[in-house]
């Protein structure tokens, strides 16, 4: 989750801010199917791993947003049309509701160029069943797999005062997703 929780675009009727997240996905050279993450240099969350995304400005679509944020990220160039929309994540911080974000989640398999660290990420490809889980937000566990498997979920997180940890973790399967 890139930028600062509370900034732009609230999403639709929540006051939560509207999020784009985009992981890339790929087949490792030993054929482990792998997923692209970034350590966190700037801003919230600094320090944790997390995938590429952040805010999504006013008169643009979640799709706009994920492959500007991939390539402002990352300098990966990734097309709305090879987008896969897993899903949404409602993170709920009742110790911080300006915290509150509405994320929409995507996966990408096709993509152009090669990550490069930036001011803001620290790329890594990670092994899907391996996921760097003690390095990211203590939530990913709950969604981040089964999104990743394929699984398209509407997930809500609401975090204990601490901001930190779980309080709860609804997840509800989705057979489709309305389009932007």
């Amino acid at each position: 989750m890139g930028g600062l929780p509370g900034d732009g675009e609230a999403a639709a009727g929540t006051g939560a801010a509207a999020i784009a997240l985009c992981f890339l996905l790929r087949t490792g050279a030993a054929g482990q199917a792998q997923v692209l993450m970034g350590r966190k240099k700037t801003g919230f969350g600094t320090g944790k791993m997390v995938g590429l995304g952040g805010h999504i400005e006013p008169g643009e679509s979640p799709r706009e947003a994920a492959c500007r944020e991939v390539a402002e990220e990352s300098s990966v160039v990734v097309r709305q049309q090879d987008l896969n929309d897993v899903g949404m994540v409602e993170f709920v911080f009742p110790a911080r509701p300006e915290w509150d974000m509405s994320t929409r989640v995507f996966t990408v398999s096709a993509f152009t160029g090669d990550p490069v660290e930036t001011v803001e990420i620290e790329p890594h490809w990670f092994d899907l069943d391996d996921l760097p889980v003690s390095d990211m937000w203590q939530d990913a566990d709950h969604w981040l797999p089964p999104m990743l498997s394929g699984r398209r979920l509407a997930v809500r997180i609401t975090l204990r005062p601490d901001n930190e940890t779980v309080a709860d973790a609804y997840l509800e399967e989705l057979a489709a997703l309305a389009e932007d």
